[in-house]
C-alpha cells in the first residue's frame, strides 16, 4: 500500500501525526528496537494469551492456509521495563508447522519479541504491510492503555513473509496521543436526565431547584490543543458554533491571547434532552483552563461558560455524576433571578446549590428512548414558554416536593425501585414536567405508556424532550423490545440502553 497517501489521509481524518508516528507505522523493521531507541529504555513482551487454534477463513487466507489449519494465537502488550506503561498492544497469528523448530519453541515460551526471535534464528524476513488505520478503543484496550472511550488509536496490520510465503500475519495498536510532540487534553463528560423543575412558582423565594441522573451513555468526548486561532473539528455544526462561541468568550474573560483547535471525538444530540449544550460549554470551558494551567472548579468553569442559570443538573452532572437534586436560584425583585426563565436567557447566573448528591444504583437499568420528532424547545421558544405557563399552582410544587423527599429520595438510598418509579411517574403530572408534555406531540406520551405497561419501573421525559426513558431493576428487553416495535410503526427512532455514572467528567492531559 502507498503508506504516505494513507498517512496524509489519516492526518485529515484525526489531526495531526508526529514523526515518530509515522516511523512506527511505516516501519518495515523491527518495532522492538524502535521503541528501544525512541524511548531509551529496554522494552519487554507481557503476553496475555499463546493458543493454538484453529484458523478462520479471513485469518487463513491471508497466511496462505487451509481454513481451520492449527495457528498459534498470540496476544502481547509491549512495555516501558522501567515504567509499565503499554506502548503497543499485538495480535499474531502463525502457522505452526510453517515454522522452524527452534523459532517454533521459542515463539511458544512467550514474552520474547517476534524480532528478536527472528534475529536470533537469522532468519531472512521481509514485512509487507496490509493497512494503516484509525480505530475507537475498545473497552479492552481503552484499560489497556488507561484511555477515555472511543479516543483513537493508530493501527496497522503486516506479515512477515519468509521463502516467498507468509510467516507470520501481525495486528499492531498505539494511543493516538502516545508519541505526539505537544499538549493535549482530553476530556470526557456524561450526558443527563432531567426528570423536573421543582419549584416554578417562587412564593417561598426561590424558584428552580433540579433533580437529575448523570448518564453512561451517551457521553462527549473532546480534544483540545493550544493554537494561532480558535478552530473546531468535527461534531456537528452546533457543536462547532456553541464551542467556538465559548471558547471565544472564556478566553475573552481570562485575557488569554491566542486560540485553540478542538477537536470532537464523539458527541451527541443537541436540544434532545440529554445536556449536550451544558456538557459541550464545560468541556470547551474546562480544556482552556486545563491547558492554560487555570484551576478552576466546575461552578467556575460554568459561571465562565455561562451555564446552570436555571438548572444546576448539567453541571453537577459535569463535577460528580450520580443522583443529583440542586436548590434552585433567590427569587424576586433586587434578587439572583427576577424572571422564570431557562438556562439560556439567565447568563451570568451562578449554578444552582447541589444539595442532594448520591450514588445511582448501577444494576438500575436506563432506555433511552428518542423519537423522530423535532428538537426540545431552546431559544426564544423556550423562554416564551416558561413566561406563559409560570408559576406553577403551588400546590403542585408542595406534591413534588413531597413525593421527593418521601419516595424518590429514600427509593434510591433503600434500593427500592417500586417507591422511586412510583415518585417519578407521579411527578410526570405535575408542575412544570406537565406543562413540558402537554406541549409534546402524542407519540410522547403514547411511549411513556408503552414503556410502563411493558414493564418499566416508571418512564419519564428527560427536559423538554424529545429523549424519554425508562427505568428498570434489571432485564429492561422487553421494555426495549416494545419501544421499538411501537416506534418503527409511528416514524421511527433511536434507544440507548445504558446506566447511570456515578462520578463527573475525566480529563486526561497527554504530552509536555
Amino acid at each position: 500500500m502507498n503508506i504516505p497517501l494513507r498517512l496524509q489521509q489519516i492526518e485529515k481524518e484525526i489531526g495531526h501525526l508526529s514523526p515518530v508516528q509515522k516511523i512506527l507505522l511505516g516501519t518495515d523493521g523491527s518495532v522492538t528496537q524502535l521503541l528501544e531507541a525512541i524511548t531509551g529504555k529496554q522494552i519487554i513482551i507481557t503476553t496475555r494469551v499463546q493458543e493454538i487454534i484453529p484458523a478462520s477463513f479471513a485469518i487463513a487466507k491471508k497466511l496462505g492456509v487451509p481454513e481451520g489449519s492449527y495457528i498459534n494465537h498470540r496476544v502481547v502488550e509491549i512495555k516501558n521495563n522501567d515504567s509499565g506503561e503499554v506502548l503497543i498492544y499485538a495480535i499474531s497469528f502463525t502457522p505452526v508447522d510453517r515454522l522452524p523448530e527452534e523459532f517454533r519453541n521459542d515463539l511458544l515460551k512467550a514474552d520474547i519479541p517476534i524480532g528478536k526471535i527472528i534475529m536470533q534464528h537469522r532468519i531472512e524476513a521481509r514485512r509487507e504491510i496490509f493497512s494503516v488505520d484509525v480505530k475507537a478503543a475498545s473497552e479492552e484496550t481503552a484499560g489497556i492503555f488507561r484511555l477515555l472511550r472511543n479516543e483513537p488509536l493508530l493501527s496497522r496490520e503486516y506479515q512477515i513473509i519468509h521463502g516467498g510465503r507468509p510467516l507470520i500475519v501481525i495486528q499492531e495498536q498505539f494511543p493516538y496521543h502516545k508519541f505526539l510532540d505537544e499538549r493535549r487534553v482530553i476530556i470526557e463528560t456524561p450526558s443527563r436526565l432531567h426528570i423536573g423543575l421543582i419549584d416554578m412558582n417562587g412564593t417561598k423565594g426561590r424558584v428552580d431547584g433540579g433533580i437529575g441522573i448523570a448518564l453512561e451513555e451517551p457521553h462527549l468526548l473532546l480534544e483540545a490543543r493550544i493554537s494561532g486561532d480558535i478552530t473546531v473539528n468535527g461534531g456537528d455544526k452546533w457543536c462547532r458554533d456553541t464551542v467556538h462561541s465559548v471558547a471565544g468568550n472564556v478566553l475573552g474573560q481570562l485575557n488569554i491571547k491566542g486560540g485553540i483547535e478542538f477537536t470532537f471525538r464523539n458527541h451527541f444530540r443537541q436540544h434532545a434532552g440529554l445536556g449536550s449544550g451544558t456538557q459541550v460549554a464545560l468541556a470547551t470551558a474546562r480544556a482552556i483552563c486545563e491547558l492554560h494551567n487555570r484551576p478552576y472548579s466546575a461552578r467556575e468553569i460554568a459561571l465562565l461558560a455561562g451555564r446552570g442559570g436555571t438548572s444546576g443538573i448539567g453541571t453537577a452532572a459535569f463535577e460528580s455524576g450520580g443522583f443529583l437534586i440542586d436548590g434552585g436560584h433567590n427569587f424576586g425583585p433586587g434578587k439572583e433571578k427576577t424572571i422564570f426563565s431557562p438556562s439560556g436567557a439567565s447568563r451570568g447566573i451562578r449554578p444552582a446549590p447541589v444539595i442532594i448528591h448520591h450514588d445511582f444504583p448501577r444494576d438500575w437499568k436506563i432506555l433511552l428512548a428518542i423519537p423522530n420528532l423535532p428538537p426540545g424547545a431552546s431559544g426564544e421558544w423556550e423562554q416564551d414558554i416558561f413566561s406563559r405557563y409560570c408559576p406553577v399552582p403551588v400546590e403542585e410544587v408542595r406534591e413534588i416536593c413531597h413525593e421527593t423527599l418521601m419516595c424518590m429520595i429514600p427509593g434510591i438510598v433503600e434500593h427500592d425501585i417500586e417507591l422511586f418509579g412510583r415518585a417519578v411517574n407521579k411527578i410526570q403530572d405535575l408542575g412544570f414536567k406537565r406543562v413540558e408534555l402537554g406541549l409534546q406531540q402524542a407519540e410522547i406520551p403514547a411511549v411513556l405508556q408503552v414503556m410502563r405497561k411493558a414493564g418499566a419501573a416508571c418512564a419519564g421525559m428527560s427536559s423538554f424532550g424529545p429523549t424519554l426513558f425508562a427505568i428498570g431493576e434489571s432485564d429492561l428487553h422487553p421494555v426495549h423490545e416494545a419501544v421499538i416495535e411501537y416506534m418503527e410503526s409511528t416514524g421511527g427512532g433511536t434507544t440507548i440502553l445504558t446506566c447511570a455514572r456515578n462520578s463527573g467528567a475525566a480529563v486526561r492531559c497527554t504530552g509536555n
